[in-house]
This record gives C-alpha cells, sequence and structure tokens, in this order.
C-alpha cells in the first residue's frame, strides 16, 4: 500500500470531544512545529455547548507559507468514538490513522488503504493516574508525546513551550513533561517510526508572529484612540472586548496617578451597548462595540440614529453562521447585506474587509479614523475564522507620531472669530459638514440632535427641499467615503486572460493558494481583494476588464455579489457565484474546483 510521503507538507486533523482539554494540547503541537521554523495555520473547529459534543482542530503544515485551510486530511488522530467515521472517511488515500486502541475495534472500522497507528492512550493512562480528570487531561499530551516521535518533532522545543506556560508552576510543568516522555517511550518501544509524514527544521517564520484577530483588532482600538468599549457577550466577538480590557490595563492608565483613562461597560443587552457607544462618539469620544450578526440585527435603529445624526462610531462585526442562532461556533461571511444597509431608510454604511490579524490591527485603527472622519458608523467585518484562530501574518506596526484624524470639528476659536456653523450644511462639496463637540463654546456652536429630518443649521423641519438637500448631501459623503477607504489589492496573472476573480476577508489565504495551483493547471485569472465598501472606482474598472468575474464568498445568497450588481448596475451574467457556506472555513481546494469546472464549461461551449 502507498503512503503519503511529505516533509513541512501536510495536514493532521484531530478530532475530540468539547470539554477534554484536549485544544491546549492540540495547540501545543501546533505551536512545536511552528517554533521549528516551519508556518502552520491551525483551526478550531468546536460546538456551541459547553462539554460533550465532537470538536475538530486542524492544523495546516506547510513551508511555502500557505495559510489557509488546503482541504483533504493526512493524518487523523480519532479520539472521538461518535464521529469515527465520518472521521476516518476524511482521511486520504496512503494517509494515516492515529487512534486510542485500549478497546479493540473490528475490522469494519478500519479502511484498507490507510495506515493505522493504534496506541493504548487509556490504559497507559490509567496505569500511572489515579485521579478521573488527570486521566482525560494527560492522554491528550501522551499522544502529543507519541506524535512527536511519529513525526521527527524536537521535544526540546515543546519542553520549552511546557517551562513557558507553567513558569512559577513547577509541580505543572513535571506532570506535564512525564506525561510527554510517555507518549514518546511507548512510540519509540513499540511503533514503527517516523512517518511519510514529517517535520523538519526551517526558517521559513521570520519575523511574523501568531495572534488571533480578535486581540488584535482591541490592540488596533488601543493604538486607535479608542477609550470606550460597550459591549454583550455574542460568541465570537467576546474576546474582543476582553482583550480590549487587558490591554488598557497596560497602556490606558495613567502613571503617576493611577487613574483608569478608559471606560468599558458590559451592558444588559447589544441595545444597551450601542446606546452607549452612540452617547460616547456623540461627546466626542472614540468609542466601539463589538458583536456579531444577532447583535447587528437589534442594534440597527440606534445604528440609524448614529447614520442620520452623523455620530461617529464604530462595530466590530466577527460574523458567524446564521440565520437566527444559526452556527454560533462556525464561521461565514454572512453579514455583508444586513451590515451594507443596515437600519431603516435610505442607508448605507462604511465596512472594511481584512485579511489576517495584522489588517485587524489595522483596520480597526483606521475604522475609528474613518468614523470620525466621515462622522458615520464604520464596520469592521471580520469573522470566526479570522477573530478566533491565531495565524502568522506580519508584525504590527505603528508611527509613533501618528496623529489621530479627527475631521471637520470646529475649535472655540473659530466660533469666536464668526465661522459660519450649520451641523449639517455641506461647505465644500464632499458631503461632510462641520461638527462641535458639547462645551466647545459657551453660547456658540451648538445645536439639537435629532434623529428625525432637518434643515442644515439642525432645525427640525418636515420641507421636501430640506430632506432632500439632506439625503443627497448624505450620497455625496458616501462617495467621499470611496475615496477614503482601503483600496483593493491586485493580482495580474502571468498573460492575458479573461478570467477575473473578486475575494474578500477571511477567503484570502486559500484564495492565494488557488490561484497558484490555477496557474500551474494553465488557468490564469485575474485576482482583486475587495478591502472596503463603498467600493472605489477601480473595481468597476476591474469588472469591465474581464469577460467573467468570479465572486468568492462565504455565504448561500452571495451577498457580496449583490451589493456589486446594486451599487455599481454591473449586468448579473457577468458575476459568477463561488460559494462556500457549509460553517468551515474555505480551502485551496474548493476554490480551484469551483473555477477550474466553470472555465472547462465555458470552453466547451466555445467549442
Amino acid at each position: 500500500m502507498n503512503r503519503i510521503e511529505a516533509v513541512n507538507d501536510f495536514v493532521v486533523k484531530f478530532a475530540n470531544v468539547n470539554g477534554s482539554g484536549s485544544a491546549s494540547a492540540n495547540e501545543l503541537f501546533a505551536k512545536a512545529i511552528l517554533r521549528m521554523g516551519v508556518p502552520v495555520s491551525p483551526r478550531n473547529i468546536f460546538p456551541s455547548n459547553i462539554q460533550g459534543l465532537p470538536t475538530w482542530y486542524e492544523v495546516r503544515v506547510n513551508e511555502k507559507g500557505y495559510l489557509g485551510r488546503r482541504g483533504g486530511v493526512d493524518m487523523m488522530v480519532a479520539m472521538n468514538p461518535q464521529t469515527w467515521d465520518a472521521d476516518v472517511a476524511e482521511i486520504a488515500p496512503g494517509g494515516y490513522l492515529f487512534y486510542d486502541s485500549t478497546r479493540p475495534l473490528p475490522p469494519a472500522k478500519f479502511r484498507q488503504d490507510v495506515h493505522v497507528i493504534g496506541m493504548p492512550l487509556t490504559e497507559i493512562c490509567n496505569a500511572v493516574y489515579s485521579d478521573p480528570r488527570q486521566r482525560q487531561l494527560f492522554k491528550n499530551i501522551v499522544y502529543v508525546g507519541a506524535l512527536s516521535v511519529l513525526l521527527e518533532i524536537d521535544p526540546a522545543v515543546i519542553e520549552k513551550l511546557f517551562g513557558e506556560q507553567y513558569k512559577g508552576k513547577e509541580k505543572l510543568l513535571a506532570s506535564n513533561v512525564q506525561a510527554l516522555q510517555l507518549g514518546r517511550e511507548f512510540a519509540q518501544e513499540h511503533l514503527q517510526w517516523p512517518l511519510g509524514i514529517r517535520v523538519r527544521r526551517a526558517d521559513r517564520v521570520g519575523d511574523q508572529i501568531f495572534v488571533d484577530g480578535n486581540a488584535a483588532a482591541a490592540l488596533g482600538c488601543v493604538y486607535g484612540g479608542a477609550t470606550v468599549a460597550a459591549w454583550y457577550p455574542i460568541t465570537p466577538s467576546s474576546s474582543v472586548a476582553e482583550a480590549f480590557q487587558k490591554y488598557c490595563g497596560k497602556y490606558r492608565v495613567d502613571p503617576e496617578t493611577g487613574q483608569n483613562r478608559y471606560a468599558i461597560v458590559q451592558a444588559e443587552d447589544e441595545i444597551a451597548s450601542i446606546g452607549m457607544v452612540v452617547g460616547a462618539g456623540w461627546n466626542g469620544a472614540r468609542a466601539f462595540t463589538a458583536t456579531s450578526g444577532p447583535g447587528v440585527s437589534l442594534m440597527t435603529e440606534f445604528i440609524g440614529l448614529a447614520f442620520f445624526a452623523e455620530i461617529p462610531i464604530t462595530i466590530i462585526n466577527v460574523q458567524r453562521g446564521g440565520p437566527s442562532t444559526g452556527m454560533p461556533t462556525r464561521t461565514q461571511q454572512a453579514d455583508v447585506l444586513s451590515c451594507a444597509y443596515a437600519s431603516h431608510g435610505d442607508t448605507k454604511h462604511v465596512l472594511l474587509f481584512p485579511e489576517d490579524p495584522h489588517e485587524c490591527f489595522e483596520q480597526a485603527a483606521q475604522a475609528l479614523d474613518l468614523a470620525d472622519r466621515l462622522q458615520t458608523p464604520v464596520f469592521l467585518m471580520t469573522d470566526l475564522d479570522i477573530g478566533m484562530n491565531q495565524r502568522l501574518c506580519q508584525p504590527f506596526v505603528w508611527k509613533d507620531n501618528a496623529a489621530f484624524d479627527r475631521g471637520k470639528v470646529m475649535t472655540a476659536e473659530e466660533l469666536e472669530a464668526g465661522k459660519d456653523f450649520g451641523r449639517y450644511k455641506d461647505v465644500d462639496g464632499d458631503g461632510i459638514p462641520w461638527r462641535t463637540l458639547p462645551g466647545t463654546h459657551a453660547t456658540k456652536g451648538s445645536y439639537f440632535t435629532r434623529g428625525t429630518t432637518r434643515d442644515p443649521y439642525a432645525r427640525y423641519s418636515e420641507r421636501g427641499q430640506d430632506y432632500l438637500y439632506n439625503m443627497e448631501r448624505l450620497q455625496r459623503k458616501f462617495q467621499t467615503a470611496a475615496t477614503l477607504v482601503p483600496q483593493p489589492v491586485f493580482r495580474k496573472a502571468d498573460t492575458q486572460t479573461p478570467w477575473g476573480v473578486i475575494y474578500f476577508g477571511s477567503t484570502s489565504p486559500s484564495m492565494q493558494e488557488a490561484l497558484d495551483v490555477l496557474g500551474e493547471q494553465g488557468i490564469h485569472v485575474n485576482a482583486m481583494r475587495l478591502r472596503a465598501f463603498p467600493f472605489p472606482a477601480s473595481v468597476a474598472d476591474f469588472i469591465a476588464r474581464h469577460e467573467k468575474v468570479f465572486v468568492v464568498e462565504q455565504n448561500r445568497d452571495a451577498q457580496m455579489r449583490s451589493l456589486l450588481v446594486n451599487e455599481l448596475e454591473i449586468d448579473p451574467a457577468r458575476l459568477v457565484k463561488v460559494l462556500h457556506y457549509d460553517g468551515t472555513p474555505i480551502t485551496a481546494r474548493f476554490i480551484t474546483a469551483a473555477i477550474t469546472a466553470q472555465v472547462q464549461k465555458s470552453r466547451e461551449h466555445v467549442a
């Protein structure tokens, strides 16, 4: 029987039970390979209950640095009897099945085209540990020890990680090292090693950092000047606020007085949290909330108020599967349309689409700037895949002399000098009026903030002319936003081609690999990564240059495609859907297969 042979280029998937303590052990496995200089991309696929249901942890190992899901599994570490059949079925022919052989299984449970590696993990742990919880927890470390032998992972690297994790906790350190050695000794004595897939030291990580998008966005808010956060817990966004609190405790405390220079409120619900953020933004603070799709649904009336009253706020939407409660712990790009047009009436919002934690950091700070500059809500559209999974990315960069862009804020001196102040008056054609902050001047520059119609001087009015003036000005402001948001990133094919592809956000890592594979197959595609809505002029130009453009996204209803058709008045027949929405991150193989099938179909039609 053939076996998969690969060095620093394979996928290992762990099938466990939620609540068994496996996640930390599986993360240890991934970090050990990373410390050996080999890029990894782990993804935790977990249920929305506390414990007992299946969970998976997939580790992509790739020396070339591909960080998207590839598709397919080269080795399955099958620790969950409930999902055994489905897990075994995922293994590629010639791949490897590692399992707990304490309890014998009938031959029918195995495949003839995969290599089976049985190890009596439960028996080993029962012989060493008497406490049931220790038996469960250390079984995970034992199998990591065995895998370190089978895949030739340096045990010294794992022990160093233990040392960092359990610094000052010598008893825990010693017990984890003991469990690791139990696994290594059994594998060395009883198993055939190394396998065809294995790890070799490399130097392909460089100065990249390993961080999740939620933490990155939180730090970006700190550097971007946010001082107020109001939120209500919701998966998968809760750790944004938690990380913001941690970073504020380090960077937002007056070193002389010890006084906090920030306010973080866990509100009673999403409606209250967005209301607090709107109030803080009106008062001049840089404020944000973090939520997911159901939270945005509840927030829409306040979002509409912020849009129409022109109050700067930032909303970090870590998207998950819907509708309703949907799949709380699965990833999708399912809120594109609901956020673009959140609230009622003719409303449009600025959306930013980061591709990785580096851009989560960068665009979180940029969102706060844009909100102030445009005096409007700005959405940072991440998702569970970016937000909750650790990813290799470029180090964060910040200029110490960076100045916040507060936009058109009129000062007391300007008011005193007699400068005309009309809160909703367009003075230079960009659609953005001047504003004042509360308390700017004792007698001048004040206005009444309302969600109803008004004239350019903020006076209540239901005159049709005043309403038209305001709505047309808001549209001009939206057009101005298209020149200020992050511009698309382009990748040109090696040769002239009628094919283009548009993608955004967390599809990016898999898309980069898919483009390489397609090129090797002779299918040349020009690519554009969207980074924001409203769409800059270059988006329409890109579509116009191609006969067909694939739009790759992770939702059922082709929401980005719909937005392109609606906003740019594109012929829908020119935009080809490539949709992935089962809740798992899109894979390079899925994208490659979908585009290849469409291209071949087109070529056959022409022939």
